[in-house]
């Protein structure tokens, strides 16, 4: 197959020389057809190999087959975190308007644009089989705007790709324009949040700049187009060397002061034992009792700080502490780290009953890892509970959590506290993003409260308050898919923590044992024990705090006391 000429100014041989016998008569011939802006993209079928491409993690090559045309096309693998990122840096100019196209071969595969200077942009494939499918999308660049990125990229868990053919026309930017110079070093590298596997880096915007490379020990492990990101896939108790780069359309700067920086000792997974006791901790004063965070009672093994708040950024969240509560941030952080030194977790719960946060395209996804991951280092959050009651778009959510778990790396925690009718079937959004991140997922601690009469996993309809209620429904995640220990039950600490649903700790113990023992259970007995499920989650600590901690001193031990 060849490749597709460009589109010309040729005419048909009856159109000549009906413009010659025009021309002869004495009129004027009309000026010349304008070509087409040219294709801005260099090396577009990457015939000449990769260069000016350049793949994250050095997962790109060039490959003979398959290809789209011509003789060769990009063959790039996502292995890990790395989505297998490729990407070259085009000139531009300012105020215009362009259209990007590629085609491309694979499962979910992206093509976008980055510093546009108004609205990056990006589109995908969930999966197009042995076929080639052309992906296209537009942008226009912003008034300073010199020079955007093009760029490819697959997915996590996902298999190679295949990209070929890309166009970007528009107005061609002049890369040697004065206007345009190589930027200067990257200042102010610092190491922020170390796990046992990953390092979390920043440093200071350099101004002309469209994006940043990242190098480990002198390689280079990462391109990002801002000036923060975190290295992953890294062994613990061990120190490495960082510096970057900033780079745009002229060039790559030279590298900054290196730092060093040590990454935690221990395994891979997040730091939460087998068996749990999750509860939500108030920043704000509804009449239960107010506390601190170290004032939360040593059963709970996960604290969900509650809530985050939206902003007027689409996706992104932001926290303050409740001025009410007359609780100092210093004292606030150093609470959250005397947790984390009893072993205990700590994630910023987003959603609620009022929580606004909506995370409906790349953009709000991208929004809400950014400052998740900020939030969790500005305050030592370990992670997230997602608890949006106003409905969740799983294909986004889940881009927003794995770029999440991509910055945080294996320690991060992640919970989810679902509506009963959310976790009806797997169809289901909640569900669904469960079951999309169920390699990163912690637990998902549905609320088996507020919800009336519901299906069980035996298609029978169980009320709310009941041993069999609580099972029967935990049985449709037990066996839809999530891993036991994925799976928790949560209820409300007090009949005033709930308008409907409250059941007295031995309720929810004799539930947990059907569960996992096959012992105290009603009218329902599941099919088989599930002796890993995770254990309970309570709304709230405040109210058990206002209950003198009758709740979890009842199910606290019986959970952690399960096989």
């Amino acid at each position: 197959m060849h490749r597709p000429c460009p589109r010309t100014t040729r005419r048909s041989a009856a159109s000549a020389l009906a413009a010659l016998a025009l021309t002869a008569g004495g009129i004027a011939a009309a000026s010349p057809t304008h070509a087409a802006d040219p294709n801005l993209v260099r090396n577009a079928g990457f015939e000449n190999g990769l260069s000016p491409w350049t793949c994250s993690a050095d997962s790109g090559t060039v490959t003979a087959s398959p290809v789209h045309s011509g003789t060769a096309a990009l063959r790039a693998t996502p292995a890990g975190q790395d989505t297998a990122r490729c990407s070259q840096t085009v000139a531009v100019k300012p105020n215009s308007a362009y259209q990007i196209s590629a085609w491309v071969q694979g499962s979910y595969v992206y093509l976008g644009a980055s510093g546009t200077g108004t609205t990056d942009v990006s589109t995908w494939s969930p999966g197009t089989g042995s076929d080639w499918k052309q992906l296209t999308t537009s942008f226009t660049t912003g008034a300073t705007t010199t020079s955007v990125t093009v760029y490819t990229h697959g997915w996590y868990g996902q298999g190679a790709y295949s990209a070929d053919d890309f166009t970007l026309t528009g107005p061609g930017g002049d890369p040697t324009d004065p206007g345009d110079p190589v930027p200067a070093a990257p200042g102010g590298l610092a190491a922020g949040r170390a796990t046992s596997s990953s390092v979390a880096l920043s440093w200071t915007p350099v101004t002309g700049a469209t994006g940043y490379r990242v190098y480990q020990d002198g390689t280079r492990v990462q391109e990002v187009a801002g000036a923060s990101a975190t290295v992953t896939g890294l062994a613990p108790s061990t120190s490495y060397r960082f510096q970057v780069t900033a780079v745009n359309a002229a060039g790559e700067s030279p590298r900054s002061a290196e730092i060093t920086a040590t990454t935690t000792a221990g395994g891979g997974g997040p730091a939460v034992p087998k068996h749990a006791v999750t509860g939500y901790w108030q920043n704000f004063d509804n009449g239960a009792t107010v506390q601190t965070i170290g004032d939360v009672s040593d059963q709970y093994d996960i604290i969900a700080v509650a809530f985050a708040d939206a902003t007027t950024t689409p996706g992104a969240i932001s926290f303050t502490l409740d001025p009410a509560l007359k609780y100092d941030e210093a004292r606030f952080k150093a609470d959250i780290a005397a947790k984390h030194a009893a072993g205990k977790s700590v994630v910023l719960s987003v959603g609620g009953e009022r929580g606004t946060i909506s995370v409906n395209d790349t953009a709000s996804a991208n929004n809400f890892a950014d400052s998740a991951w900020s939030l969790m280092q500005k305050y030592g959050f370990d992670g997230v509970d997602i608890d949006l009651e106003n409905g969740i778009n799983p294909t986004y959510m889940t881009q927003a959590l794995r770029a999440l778990s991509a910055k945080a790396g294996s320690r991060l925690v992640i919970t989810m506290a679902p509506q009963t009718i959310d976790m009806q079937s797997t169809s289901a959004g909640y569900f669904r993003t469960a079951l999309n991140i169920k390699d990163i997922l912690t637990v998902v601690n549905t609320q088996f409260y507020n919800s009336g009469s519901m299906n069980g996993c035996d298609g029978k309809v169980y009320s709310q308050g009941t041993v069999d209620f609580l099972t029967a429904l935990a049985c449709i995640q037990l066996e839809g898919g999530l891993d036991p220990g994925q799976v928790g039950l949560g209820l409300p600490a007090s009949t005033r923590g709930a308008g409907s649903g409250y059941v007295p700790p031995s309720v929810i113990n004799n539930a947990l044992d059907c569960l996992a023992k096959g012992t105290g259970c009603g009218t329902f007995k599941p099919a088989r024990t599930y002796p890993g499920v995770r254990g309970a989650m309570t709304w709230s600590t405040n109210w058990d705090a206002s209950s003198g901690n009758a709740w979890s001193s009842a199910v606290g031990p019986h959970v952690h006391g399960l096989p």
